[in-house]
This record gives structure tokens, sequence and C-alpha cells, in this order.
């Protein structure tokens, strides 16, 4: 046969594990994961969401057992989101920074017990609000101005507790820049904002909303989420929230924005962060559960893609069983 083959060969770079890992270009390490936790009142309770088979609510008691688990498998950062009871809840989410209720003090707590691991938190009024919606509702309508000094007074609260990272989530307008200026007023200059820069307002958040008891009363969030036909104006976004102080840009949801995680990581120089949101986690679980694929495998291909996409950081409901199966 006369036909011979190029001399250079790629797969003489794949022909073994040691070759294969010598060269590989993407590296996932448990220091790059953010885990998601939902916080409910009380104590001794672990209540598994339904639709996100392996995520439980837990009281305090329940989740510092369960950070102390996670920080022996080298998982270091934590968003906690709280589980509000619909009596505690009023239009302008007043418990949100209300010092006494049960979220900031266990907030305090954590720090106080995990000093060490980085705590973030989330800013926006819809976990609080009645009406189930990210900003202040006024005449049918989400108040951007209004909302902003709710918002202010949550960040102040939060960051009273010692927690390392708020997370602006609502997208109002001009939100960044009012929460840098007022957490630098009163002393809080270390606390950082990884902002929700390109929040969509995407169909994988219900399992969210089931864990958090937090959907929309009425309408939906696509007036101050954004539109998922639209690229160019994350970049719009992104260039206001660096501009007002962001010190993270993040891309939610991340398995089915892979190119705005890539279009933000080559325009800015601020580490990119992703939300690799419930639905997303679910659709996974659901699919293992039937035997259709192999969810293990799956997870690990997935979270390396948004890496390999360009983010730093993967907040992750993952993120613990990745970490059981890379320590082993």
């Amino acid at each position: 046969m006369s036909f011979r083959l190029n001399h250079a060969r790629p797969r003489r770079n794949r022909k073994s594990q040691v070759i294969r890992s010598m060269v590989e270009e993407t590296t996932l390490d448990t220091n790059d994961l953010i885990f998601p936790l939902f916080l409910l009142e009380g104590t001794g309770k672990k209540i598994e969401v339904e639709s996100m088979p392996g995520i439980y609510r837990l009281s305090l008691d329940t989740m510092l057992r369960e950070i102390e688990e996670c920080v022996k498998l080298g998982i270091n950062a934590f968003d906690i989101f709280p589980v509000v009871d619909e009596k505690h809840k009023d239009k302008i989410a007043s418990k949100s920074y209300d010092r006494n209720f049960f979220y900031l003090r266990a907030l305090a707590t954590i720090k106080k017990e995990f000093p060490d691991v980085c705590i973030m938190t989330d800013v926006a009024m819809d976990p609080y609000s009645s009406d189930g919606h990210d900003g202040l509702v006024k005449d049918g309508k989400i108040d951007n101005d209004l909302t902003l000094d709710i918002l202010g007074k949550m960040a102040l609260a939060q960051a009273e507790t010692g927690i390392d990272i708020i997370g602006p989530s609502d997208m109002m307008d001009g939100r960044v820049g009012y929460l840098r200026t007022l957490l630098d007023d009163n002393g809080f200059t270390e606390v950082s904002i990884m902002s929700y820069t390109a929040k969509y307002a995407s169909a994988f958040y219900s399992p969210f909303r089931d864990a958090l008891d937090s959907a929309p009363k009425f309408g939906d969030k696509k007036t101050y989420q954004m539109n998922p036909a639209n690229r160019r104006e994350a970049l719009i976004e992104a260039s206001l929230d660096a501009a007002e102080g962001a010190d993270f840009l993040m891309v939610k949801p991340a398995m089915v924005y892979l190119d705005v995680i890539r279009l933000l990581r080559d325009n800015f120089n601020l580490p990119i962060a992703a939300y690799n949101v419930s639905g997303e986690y679910s659709m996974v679980k659901a699919a293992h559960a039937k035997g259709w694929i192999d969810g293990e495998r799956v997870m690990m291909e997935l979270l390396l893609s948004i890496k390999r996409a360009g983010a730093d950081v993967i907040l992750t409901y993952f993120a613990k069983e990745y970490a059981s199966l890379t320590r082993s």
C-alpha cells in the first residue's frame, strides 16, 4: 500500500494515562468549587429537596456537621441560602436585615465555628419577599432604585456577621456600585462582591425555587433577568459591574451558557464564576436514576466543560460528590 500517514500523529499523546495527564490542558480541583447550602430555621432538621436528589435543607446544627464533612474533603467555600417561612415574608423583605433573624444569627455562628472557610451570601429580595421577586414591587412593576436601599440594608446586615463574599443576584441596575460604596463607607472594604453579572431568565431554576419556596407570586423575571438569546448584552453588564467595583463576574446558568463564560473570560481580567444551577444538576440525577447515563462520568465532564470554557470558580451542587469521588 503506497499511502503513508503524515508524521504528525496526535494519538501518540493519548497512548497512556501518564502521557494523557502530562498534556492535559484543563484541570479541575475542589479549590475551584463553591457548594450552595440551604439553611432552615430550627434544630435537628435534614430534609431532602424532592427535585434535587442528594441535596438537603439543613438546620444550623446539621449544617455545621455538613460543613465539617465538606472541609475534610477539601471544600472550603459555601454559598448559604435561607429558607424563609411564609409567615416571615413581606413586601419589603424586612427579615433580610433583621439582626435577630435566624439566618443572620446562623451566619455569625458558622463563621465563628469555621473562621477559615469562605462564606458567600446572596443579596436579593426573593427569599424574603411576599411577592417572590428579586426587587420591590410597586404598582405591578419592579422598582429598581427603591430596591437598592433594601439590598443595601441586607448587604450590611450580612457583612456584619463576618461573611467573606456577597453575591448580588437581583440584576438591578447600579446595584454593584451602590453596594460597594455602602460597604466601604461602613468599614467593610474587605467584603468581596461576586456579581451575578449575566443572570439569564432561565427555565433551569425551578428546583432551586422548590428548595427555597421562592417562586414569584405573579408574572416572571424577564424585566430584570437577561434574555437567553443575548450575548453582547452580557458584555454591557460585565463592563458596568467591573467599573462599579465587582471582584468576580458570574454567569448563571453555566451548562447552556458556556459561550457567555468564554466571552467574559476573553474580555475581562477579573475572575469569572459560573453557577451550575439546580435544573442542570437535577437533569443529570434524573437521567442517571433512569439508567440512561453514567451520572458520575457526566458530572465530571460537565464540571470540566465549565472550567474549560473559562470559569475560575464554579458554584455547583455536585461539589461534595465531586470531592468525595476525587478524594478516594
